[in-house]
């Protein structure tokens, strides 16, 4: 297990390192600088700001010196379309609401899609399962940016405890939540469909029905867990996903997330903000693959050989 691990490890610290490069040598390949549209600052005190932030030093040690202080005193710099605040604090008071929007709307995925799923396979070829199955499509295909508004006209104004926008009351993370872990169930439930109709059709839940055992117990014990296989997959990338991913659900809803931030990174060109949240994502990405990877080992020892 342990070499399993650290190769999942070493993977990830590559693919990551080439994601960050990627991300360096791209922003600075779009025409301008991070204080172009600064019109009231004169030149001269504009290329003291670039020297400042190091920016009058060649890419490659702009590079080396970038990656030496995330890695020796955990320093993303300074950001340079925010003046006054690092990359650091920036993540540290950002990161943790996006993290619950994120956990929030995986809750919601998981607590609908299994179910939904179970009951569908259950229910095979009835108007359960292909109701279900209608539905979970419906939610894959319509967007976040359409289920946001309406959510915010038909909810948020005919119930006075949901609120259309903002990030002070604890019932201000349901909608958002809701918005953002509708197409994650619907995924989840097609894939829990399709492993429980696998699993059930295997002689062994044939030969557990014919000596009796409670149809409860088959579902529980025998089927559920191995069923449930292609949804763990699947759960990683998609937690991550749901993170990253929450730029426009963050923007309908007015919560202060990471979101905001990697927009403004990108329309004004900072040189740290980016390369600092692409690397920040890369490695939540990557953690979330790994756990996916070490809880299907243990689901299914037999992926250790792989």
């Amino acid at each position: 297990m342990l070499r399993f691990i650290l190769s999942r490890f070493l993977q990830t610290a590559l693919v990551v390192f080439c994601l960050v490069s990627f991300t360096h040598v791209t922003i600075r390949m779009i025409p301008g600088n991070p204080f172009a549209d600064e019109k009231a600052m004169q030149p001269h005190l504009r290329e003291r700001v670039a020297e400042a932030f190091g920016l009058n030093e060649s890419f490659g040690n702009q590079f080396v010196s970038w990656w030496s202080n995330v890695l020796t005193k955990g320093d993303f710099g300074l950001s340079t379309s925010l003046f006054g605040r690092s990359v650091n604090e920036i993540l540290t008071s950002a990161f943790p609401v996006s993290l619950t929007l994120g956990l929030g709307a995986m809750f919601i995925a998981l607590v609908i899609g299994i179910p939904s799923g179970v009951i569908a396979s259950l229910r095979h070829n009835g108007w359960i399962d292909y109701g279900s199955m209608i539905l979970a499509m419906v939610g894959i295909c319509i967007p976040a940016f359409v289920l946001g508004p309406l959510f915010q006209l038909w909810i948020a104004r005919n119930v006075s405890w949901l609120s259309s926008a903002g990030w002070e009351r604890p019932t201000d993370i349901l909608l958002p939540a809701l918005t953002l872990g509708l197409a994650v169930a619907a995924y989840v439930a097609r894939l829990t469909r399709g492993g429980m109709l696998e699993v059930l059709s295997q002689d062994y839940i044939r030969t557990a029905r014919a000596k009796g055992v409670p149809g409860h117990t088959i579902i529980l014990r025998h089927a559920l867990r191995p069923a449930l296989l292609p949804v763990v997959t699947y759960l990683g990338p998609a937690f991550a996903a749901v993170i990253t991913g929450s730029f426009v659900v963050e923007t309908i809803f007015q919560i202060p997330g990471l979101g905001q931030h990697f927009v403004t990174a990108v329309t004004s060109k900072d040189y740290f903000l980016l390369p600092g949240l692409v690397l920040f994502y890369g490695c939540l990405m990557g953690i979330a693959n790994l756990i996916v990877d070490i809880v299907l080992t243990i689901l299914n020892p037999r992926l250790r050989e792989a």
